[in-house]
């Protein structure tokens, strides 16, 4: 597989220029196309005695929307710099429904993570669970002050589940041309996962890679990310969700840890 076309989620958080760039360096990187989509929903018509103030009123907020947008607009030909080959896609709806949308005519999504401190709801801004659960693409989710990715040294964490194969395939482009991939196995049943198979796969494809049983007393996602930070990788590839999100909000999983503290860009799929 090759990245043709890479889609990118615009907004106007503080992190969104870093993301845009990041996803810009992607597109020379693999010769690919570069969308930006944007998006925010009018808000529904209120009830008013008189039809004709609320059609106004609707009309307003739309328009208001259509500048936000062109902002956004705005914002990506400046950050996309000289990707060469790029489009926008614009639309009055909500964001994630837009981006999944989008995400049709992609080979790769990139999607920013919110940082802690990040209580500002941003009309563009993209939820983030939605777009990992029903695009049908994997998607990079770019963590915070993280402007580039070069996926030299790559963390699969790897669970025999669709979600990772998925995530593993949707990962080749990285995994070929890293300097060292990392096959990691942790929790309950980890040594029965085809840990190893995977490894051998990814070597027929020219990857330099080892396989690595983890054991731990911390979370599977803790786990995940200290041998991440030991190893100095700078990509995690990882399913999303193999429990349902509502489970994993309620009871914990790894796709929940890492989301809420990952330092490192993660590739996802569900």
């Amino acid at each position: 597989m090759r990245y043709a076309n890479i889609l990118v989620s615009v907004d106007f958080a503080e992190t969104a220029p870093d993301r845009i760039r990041l996803a810009a360096g992607l597109a020379r990187r693999f010769d690919a196309h570069l969308t930006g989509a944007a998006a925010a929903a009018v808000p529904a018509r209120l009830f008013a005695h008189d039809l004709g103030d609320a059609e106004a009123q609707y009309d307003r907020s739309r328009n208001e929307i259509l500048q936000e947008l062109e902002r956004a607009h705005g914002i990506f030909a400046r950050c996309a710099g000289e990707a060469s080959r790029t489009e926008w896609r614009a639309a009055t709806e909500r964001p994630f429904v837009h981006i999944i949308k989008q995400g049709r005519a992609a080979d790769l999504l990139v999607i920013g993570r919110a940082g802690l401190g990040d209580l500002d709801p941003d009309p563009l801004g993209v939820a983030l669970g939605p777009v990992l659960m029903e695009a049908g693409r994997p998607v990079l989710v770019v963590p915070p002050r993280v402007a580039d990715l070069v996926g030299r040294r790559i963390v699969v964490a790897w669970k025999d589940t669709p979600e990772a194969r998925r995530a593993v395939s949707g990962s080749m482009p990285f995994i070929r041309s890293a300097d060292q991939v990392f096959v990691v196995t942790t929790g309950e049943g980890a040594r029965f996962d085809g840990a190893q198979d995977v490894a051998r796969h990814l070597d027929r494809h020219g990857a330099s890679v080892t396989s690595h049983l983890l054991t731990t007393t911390v979370s599977d996602g803790e786990e995940i990310l200290r041998f991440a930070r030991e190893q100095e990788a700078d990509l995690i590839v990882m399913g999303a969700y193999g429990h349902s999100r509502l489970r994993e909000w309620a009871f914990g999983g790894a796709t929940r840890d890492i989301l809420r503290s990952t330092a490192i860009c993660c590739l996802m799929a569900h």
